[in-house]
């Protein structure tokens, strides 16, 4: 895919003549994709560096969910072809990596669209033969239903009903009670007509023939069709989206609505002919966009951190207190208090990056007999990158203060965007639960190799000591959850399970982890620059012991550390601290944000202290630009202790 009107920046030279050029290039090339980077990453990258993508004051909830929905048709109109950038998961992933720094509700409305909605179609035999240019056009934007009040994660157990009409050959799809109402975006006359894949248990002479998806049309240029009913909710967390209940009455659809293929097709005799054995499969195999969805909300929180930490470190360089002489002023980031902090967030940082490309890329290069396997890692690297990024941008919004919460400032609308992507394409803790139980049994653990070194004379140094130990964490919990599972009473499965649940959670979370640090480990192999794999190599010591310390009397007891080790520990992270707080502006530079993207942040790039322009500016209401804007005069001090009246000059 290119595009046809938003250009990429040209990436950095690796080994350019400044070795500190040279090391960010080599640092920017592995986060990156490497060679592959320009076209998986180089597009949206040159999207939000454009000034349609920035930050627009003023606006009213509707207004910024309307906004949205034109800068998702400046997407399409900029692309070649949106079917296949729909059927590309390396292009989707990434175009919600960027885009999700700017507009959260942009990344939504995205990724029902193209993937949701598009990618269903292009997945069932409906997308050979139906009529697509309206959805590829974006003369009507495509919409996702499958959610009910009554049905989140239990999906398959929907009860929206679609039952065939033989003596017409057309379906008519209901909603039979309240609970089965779909709750979910975006089905409002926000953004133009609307068209819905939509799921829904097929009836065939009043059997349930099981859960299918068909295509149904929500609204043209005049409203909404007849049968259809959409209420809009109150506004949520985060950014805007028309998040509404939608419900039908006795909508007539067409034969062609029903989304078929291999999976399960209707027969000209009404029955059901399936490669799959049972209607749960069909179902799950009909959806299994949602797997898709799940490393979009992956790549979505691995960007927003980067874009994060790029905001706060860079607040941290320009942001001055008073030092220990009189008169001196040192950058916050000169104390440990500080920057330990930033650090340690840009360790797992790198660490969700690395594993979600690895992730990303075992999808696109699997075989059917490893599917479960990867759907299931791809679950639980959601869990845990979603997780992740909400404690690093949490952290980051913190250390700048109270500006920090000030929405132009970037970062107040990312904290809460996040809790969009823990709770979309399935909620984590469940996930994570259907993961535990699968690996209960079906997963091998490792226990630590053993070492030709005695214990006591292995070093916290030691990458592939401290990598065994991570190693040791799943195992060992992994042996707790089967022990406590066969305690549980006979008979009560659900007390059984209960039983063991805790403790196969902290293996999925241990699981997780350590996909991440091998994930990071091989970042480190492909790294030929010096000073670049030096500094990996410290920054994943540093996120292998941060990851470590929660555990080390687990470790003590079982005989994987000695107390002398755990008593080094905190002096080896304050050591490391010391290696690479000088690096902190190296490292988050090589998250290669747009520096017309960045300088569009004021926390980003102001002095001492944000500038009375600025607030001011983020109060404006997107006048013509250097219009005189009358309003309310304001008496506000500089940092000068100076006093300054309004009204001001305000550009758009």
């Amino acid at each position: 895919m290119t595009l046809l009107t938003i250009q990429s920046h040209a990436p950095r030279t690796i080994g350019a003549a400044n070795p500190t050029e040279a090391t960010i290039s080599e640092l920017t090339h592995q986060l990156f994709d490497g060679h592959d980077r320009d076209r998986v990453h180089g597009a949206w990258r040159g999207l939000i560096a454009n000034e349609e993508f920035h930050y627009r004051p003023g606006l009213s909830a509707t207004e910024r969910t309307a906004l949205s929905y034109e800068r998702l048709r400046i997407i399409n109109q900029s692309i070649d072809s949106a079917a296949s950038l729909a059927l590309d998961p390396q292009l989707l992933a990434s175009l919600h990596e960027w885009t999700g720094v700017v507009d959260g509700g942009l990344g939504t409305l995205a990724g029902i669209h193209y993937n949701l909605f598009l990618g269903s179609l292009l997945d069932h035999d409906n997308g050979e033969w139906h009529q697509l240019s309206d959805y590829t056009s974006m003369q009507r934007t495509g919409t996702f239903l499958c959610t009910e009040l009554n049905h989140g994660n239990d999906v398959a157990a929907l009860e929206t009903t679609c039952e065939l009409d033989r003596a017409t050959n057309e379906f008519v799809l209901h909603t039979p009670t309240p609970g089965a109402i779909k709750f979910m975006p975006n089905t409002s006359l926000i953004g133009g007509p609307k068209s819905a894949v939509v799921a829904s248990r097929l009836l065939v002479d009043g059997q349930d023939r099981g859960v299918f998806l068909f295509l149904t049309p929500l609204s043209d240029e005049t409203g909404l069709r007849p049968g259809i009913r959409v209420r809009p909710l109150p506004e949520r967390l985060g950014s805007p989206v028309d998040h509404c209940l939608t419900s039908f009455d006795r909508v007539r659809l067409p034969r062609e609505a029903l989304l078929e293929g291999e999976h399960g097709r209707l027969t000209p005799d009404a029955e059901i002919s399936s490669s799959l054995g049972s209607p749960r499969k069909r179902f799950l195999h009909s959806i299994r966009r949602v797997t898709w969805g799940k490393l979009c909300m992956s790549a979505a929180s691995v960007g927003v951190s980067r874009a994060a930490l790029s905001i706060a470190v860079r607040r941290s360089q320009h942001r001055t207190v008073g030092g220990t002489k009189v008169g001196e002023r040192v950058p916050v980031s000169a104390h440990r208090s500080h920057h330990s902090r930033l650090l340690h967030a840009v360790a797992s940082t790198y660490a969700m990056t690395f594993l979600h490309r690895d992730v990303l890329g075992r999808w696109v290069d699997h075989s059917e007999e490893e599917r479960g396997e990867i759907e299931r890692l791809i679950a639980v690297s959601k869990g845990w990158i979603t997780w992740q990024s909400r404690e690093i941008t949490l952290e980051c919004r913190e250390r700048c203060g109270a500006a920090g919460l000030f929405r132009f400032n970037g970062l107040a609308d990312i904290t809460q965007n996040l809790e969009g992507t823990i709770t979309a394409e399935g909620d984590n803790l469940v996930i994570w639960v259907k993961a535990a139980a699968e690996m209960l049994f079906e997963h091998r653990t490792e226990k630590p190799p053993p070492s030709p070194l005695p214990l006591e004379e292995q070093s916290l140094t030691d990458l592939s000591f401290l990598r065994g130990l991570l190693a040791g964490i799943e195992h060992l919990w992994q042996l707790r959850a089967r022990a406590a599972l066969r305690r549980g009473p006979s008979g009560n499965p659900l007390a059984r399970w209960n039983r063991a649940s805790a403790a196969g959670i902290e293996m999925v979370s241990a699981h997780a982890r350590l996909q991440a640090a091998d994930a990071f480990l091989a970042a480190i192999g492909r790294t030929e620059q010096p000073s670049a794999r030096s500094m990996l190599e410290a920054l994943y010591r540093l996120f292998l012991l941060q990851e470590l310390t929660r555990h080390t009397g687990d470790l003590l007891a079982e005989g994987y550390l000695t107390p002398s080790h755990v008593r080094e520990l905190p002096t080896a992270v304050d050591a490391l601290m010391d290696e690479l707080a000088p690096h902190l502006p190296l490292l988050v530079e090589a998250f290669d944000l747009p520096e017309e993207f960045l300088a569009s942040i004021p926390l980003a790039n102001s002095g001492p202290s944000i500038l009375l322009d600025d607030l001011l500016l983020a109060t404006a209401t997107t006048p013509p630009r250097d219009v005189v804007v009358p309003q309310p005069k304001l008496r506000l001090r500089r940092p000068d202790d100076t006093l300054v009246e309004g009204p001001f000059a305000v550009p758009t």
